[in-house]
């Protein structure tokens, strides 16, 4: 018998008022869960946001870290977020390396930058020298700003791991888009070492000693392995994502290297870059930035924002994914190797616009966790991918 047309309409109204407030209730027990939880991403580029947009060095810069709202982070919209633990990149573009000391002049530019963020608002921010510290940090109701260090180029003699243990660096990730003294990168193509470099050996056993996480976002798969063999500590993926939705894209993680990662008690921690969430997504933003550059628009600005807007319209989908898809990574390494090896790494104020419309800031954290209560997640699950997992690499680092 059918459902005659004005009664079809009653029930679809009323599935999707309970649709809502069932949402809003998985939102409420987040924000809960959330008052208690700090969330820590491993992966934040405002450092660089601030070089790439000329607003560092001007009077009063450290204001951005306030209220930055071209951005994806800032003091306000983090701690509306839960967010208490961001980790700062220091990121070290592969054209600095073709300079003997210019890497670490750089490093330590960015790094000055953070501590002067911190000592402009010691009531807000602090830098914490281990995870406890961080925790400590959150009961007071500061957002830590840790540091790690994305591109291993700095380092270009044993010694400077120490260095940069000292002034604050926690993570490396050992190289960036082309290879480097260290090892080789997902994104070159000339296999300079076949993996990590003899002196890479030594600076991973050395980051081992002082107590620096090794992070192996952008490595080859060979660098990897290599690492996997030399490591003795946990090892961290700070923003890599599943290859498993991508085929063929080496930046992201196989299924065999998330087990091996997993088998050292490390974590990988996952982005929300719609270059890595999604083969299809991949492709179609590609070929939107193929006509970005013929028309000569920059590479973000509201002028690029209207691009990509009008883009998706006329080519339809997928080029807009949604926080489901981060969270269908997520889902796949706790089923792959449990719930202890997974966590967040947004890659936020690092990818511009390229990310999913609900969860492009660091306000929006709390959606993401309802998401993840709506597939049954406990709390406990959550807490582990909002910071218990990566605490505890970094523990086990220290």
């Amino acid at each position: 018998m059918s459902i005659p047309k004005p009664f079809l309409f009653i029930l679809l109204l009323l599935s999707a008022c309970n649709q809502g407030a069932s949402d809003d209730a998985y939102l409420q027990k987040a924000k809960t869960l959330l008052a208690t939880t700090p969330i820590i991403d491993t992966h934040i580029d405002f450092p660089w946001h601030l070089v790439e947009r000329n607003k560092w060095y001007k009077p009063g810069y450290t204001a951005w870290a306030l209220k930055n709202p071209d951005g994806n982070f800032d003091y306000e919209r983090a701690v509306a977020g839960g967010l208490y633990g961001p980790f700062m990149s220091i990121y070290i573009p592969a054209k600095y390396q073709l300079e003997p000391g210019r890497p670490k002049q750089v490093a330590d530019s960015l790094i000055n930058m953070v501590y002067e963020i911190v000592k402009a608002y010691p009531d807000k921010f602090a830098i914490p020298a281990t995870a406890d510290e961080l925790k400590s940090n959150f009961k007071k109701g500061l957002v830590s700003l840790p540091m790690g260090m994305e591109n291993g180029a700095p380092m270009e003699q044993l010694s400077d791991v120490a260095y940069f243990h000292q002034r604050g660096i926690r993570y490396v990730t050992l190289t960036h888009g082309k290879d480097n003294l260290i090892c080789d990168s997902s994104y070159d193509t000339l296999h300079t070492h076949h993996g990590l470099s003899e002196y890479g050996r030594q600076v991973v056993k050395e980051m081992n000693r002082v107590g620096i996480m090794v992070d192996v976002s952008h490595l080859s798969d060979e660098a990897i392995f290599d690492v996997l063999e030399v490591a003795t500590k946990p090892l961290i993926a700070t923003h890599s994502a599943c290859r498993h939705f991508t085929p063929g894209f080496e930046r992201n993680l196989s299924d065999t290297l998330i087990k091996a990662i997993a088998k050292t008690n490390g974590v990988v921690q996952v982005p929300f870059s719609q270059y890595f969430l999604d083969g299809k997504a991949r492709a179609a933003w590609h070929a939107a930035d193929s006509v970005r550059e013929a028309r000569q628009l920059p590479e973000f600005g509201p002028q690029t924002d209207a691009f990509y807007k009008e883009f998706a319209e006329k080519n339809g989908e997928p080029f807009w994914l949604s926080i489901k898809t981060v969270a269908d990574h997520i889902d796949h390494i706790k089923n792959l190797v449990g719930i202890n090896h997974v966590g967040l790494g947004s890659d936020f104020d690092g990818v511009g616009p390229a990310l999913p419309p609900d969860i492009n800031d660091v306000s929006k954290y709390p959606y993401l966790v309802a998401e993840l209560y709506k597939r049954g997640y406990s709390d406990l699950e959550i807490k582990k991918v909002c910071s218990g997992n990566v605490l505890r690499v970094w523990r086990g680092n220290e």
